[in-house]
């Protein structure tokens, strides 16, 4: 497999000569994105680097779970993965079909018709809907993350963040206007409804035009949810496992809710119901996205025959894994190799002795 190194934004760039044209579209949290023409395909295609994937068992970690994510996921309203390489440099690169905005564009250029919220707001849902029976969280809905083409086609992208639904889950994740207040109050237990309440302010923001709850910082933000929402209820302050973050809520004036119809501009009463049900306080009463496909407001899209779930839960064991750069390495490799169907090592520049087995300190059937 032959490279070519090119410099984008200052960044150097190696691809296989298969892809020419590299024109830079976006820079991401852990990576720069560009277009390119596959010239085996005569596609358009995004191709996005992970720079330097092996610097830190973290980054590895994160990069190998968004491969398995990327290879195993399919569903038409979710990105898909057409090539996996990792260069020279040892950085990595995935080339997916290319789209030509994202909902963050569209949503700063021009104001949205109902016809198209409802027609977006039901692929995102649809997706949601098989990701989230496949038992996985993406945890970082927000309109750039929510790709659209030119027939108004949608696909969700960077599931860099996502990970197996899980009853303890931590970490500081999702851009903050579209943050669930249950990630901000316990840092801990949270599942699939974060997902949920990221899809009513995207819906909120498509409505209205701007974000619903544009929050300062972590404390305005959760200031701004309960203007709308009112006082937290005491079944979701009982959950609070932060003694600072109980007091913090504890020292908030008490609010009443505000109806929705007094703080947005639609009058449509089937979306004000919609996002109501979405935007709850109390996740466990939260619609969840087959419930929301269910409802009036998208009833034109709905076909209850094409809105596929999983056939099988994710078995994700390697995310409790504490390992090495190099077994992430060798897991990465493995899963590069499984997707390209090759023979060990043959063409992709994979190191000798790197798929070394178990005995070796090298990838195991058991991920751990």
């Amino acid at each position: 497999m032959s490279f070519v190194k090119l410099s984008i934004f200052g960044t150097s760039f190696e691809v296989t000569t298969r892809y020419v044209d590299l024109q830079p579209v976006g820079m991401g949290a852990f990576g720069l994105v560009c277009s390119a023409k596959d010239q085996l395909t005569g596609a358009s295609v995004a191709i996005k680097k992970i720079m330097k994937p092996f610097s830190t068992p973290v980054l590895a970690k994160r990069t190998y779970r968004e491969l398995k994510l990327l290879k195993h996921i399919q569903h038409e309203n979710i990105i898909s993965l057409s090539d996996v390489f990792i260069s020279p440099l040892e950085d990595l690169y995935f080339v997916t079909e290319l789209l030509g905005t994202d909902l963050h564009r569209l949503l700063t250029s021009r104001p949205l018709e109902k016809q198209f919220i409802q027609y977006f707001l039901y692929q995102i849902l649809r997706g949601l809907k098989y990701v989230h029976s496949a038992g996985v969280v993406h945890r970082d809905l927000k309109p750039s993350n929510i790709l659209v083409n030119e027939n108004c086609d949608l696909k969700i992208c960077d599931f860099g963040l996502a990970r197996i639904q899980d009853p303890q889950m931590t970490g500081y994740v999702s851009t903050r206007y579209y943050r669930a207040p249950e990630i901000m109050l316990t840092w801990q237990k949270y599942d699939v409804a974060v997902d949920i309440w990221s899809t009513g302010c995207i819906f909120a923001e498509m409505l209205e035009g701007k974000p619903l709850f544009p929050g300062k910082d972590h404390v305005n933000q959760f200031s701004i949810i309960t203007e709308l929402l009112g006082t937290p209820p005491d079944d979701v302050i009982e959950t609070i496992c932060s003694e600072n973050t109980l007091r913090f809520v504890q020292s908030l004036p008490k609010r009443q809710r505000v109806p929705f119809s007094q703080k947005l501009r639609t009058t449509d009463p089937d979306a004000l119901d919609l996002l109501e049900r979405m935007l709850v306080f109390d996740p466990r009463k939260r619609i969840n996205a087959s419930e929301s496909l269910a409802h009036a407001y998208v009833a034109p899209y709905h076909d209850p025959t094409d809105e596929p779930e999983a056939e099988e839960k994710f078995d994700w064991s390697f995310n409790d894994a504490d390992l090495p750069i190099d077994t992430w390495k060798v897991m990465m490799y493995s899963e590069i190799l499984d997707f390209h169907q090759v023979d060990q090592g043959q063409g992709l520049g994979i190191p000798e002795g790197a798929l070394a087995g178990p005995e070796d300190g090298g990838y195991s059937n058991g991920h751990a």
